[in-house]
């Protein structure tokens, strides 16, 4: 499992949501371009990006702070948040990101993505499946920057996915995220056993040293560390260490 320092941009700032609310928001005095070079010197081995005004809206507005990022570390950059067709793709690719996050078109049009991967090659493709528990106990998939609901389950997505042969995941509990409240161990043990060839990001909730040590327990591909990171409640060298 890789540790993987994730930052948020809104209007070009870092910030974190909690749950997912816009109105939710945490703003950090921090330049988003010195912070992701903080942490690739500090020895993360990729970056996580996303660009919350495109996922909620559309629009480049921080592309070129995210292809600036890029360029400015030596590691690889994924990035999501408002990728909808060809032309963002292609848009990051050259702009030099190692990977395209792809969260609500994977949801509406999972064939679509299916064709991107094919084009592009699967490894520059992660499938960011956002999901939340209902009363019933079945999680599903909310799109638009997890404005809108949907009723689509979770494991019927990813299995859909690992059938045509695409096996790279961010996972996110909404109810977690930015909430610094331990992450979802009993989903991704779940998600472990189900679909074993998986290699899952998790992400959302994580708020401690404990709880890397618990997701690497689990055998998931990487954690992402937002709030934590950014309120140094770790280091990234501890958090590797982990």
């Amino acid at each position: 499992m890789i540790a993987i320092p994730a930052i948020d941009l809104r209007d070009g700032r870092v910030v974190r949501l909690a749950q997912g609310d816009y109105n939710q928001q945490r703003d950090y005095a921090i330049d988003a371009l010195a912070q992701a070079q903080h942490y690739a010197h500090a020895g993360a081995r990729r970056l996580h990006l996303v660009d919350l005004d495109a996922a909620k809206d559309g629009g480049q507005r921080n592309r070129v702070l995210l292809t600036q990022i890029a360029a400015a570390v030596d590691v690889p950059v994924q990035a999501g948040g408002g990728v909808r067709d060809e032309s963002d793709l292609y848009a990051l690719f050259r702009g030099g990101l190692a990977a395209a996050v792809v969260g609500s078109v994977a949801v509406r049009d999972p064939a679509r993505v299916i064709e991107w991967a094919r084009q592009f090659g699967r490894d520059r493709i992660v499938i960011a499946l956002d999901t939340r528990r209902g009363d019933d106990g079945r999680y599903t998939l909310p799109i638009h920057g997890w404005i809108d609901a949907s009723d689509i389950e979770l494991e019927a997505r990813l299995a859909q996915f690992l059938d045509a042969g695409l096996d790279q995941f961010l996972i996110t509990d909404i109810a977690r995220d930015g909430m610094m409240l331990g992450p979802s161990v009993d989903l991704y043990a779940h998600l472990r056993e189900r679909f074993p060839d998986a290699r899952i990001q998790a992400s959302g909730g994580v708020d401690g040293l404990s709880s890397l040590t618990q997701l690497r327990e689990l055998g998931v591909a990487g954690a992402i560390i937002g709030r934590a990171l950014l309120e140094q409640r770790f280091t990234v060298a501890e958090a590797n260490a982990c």
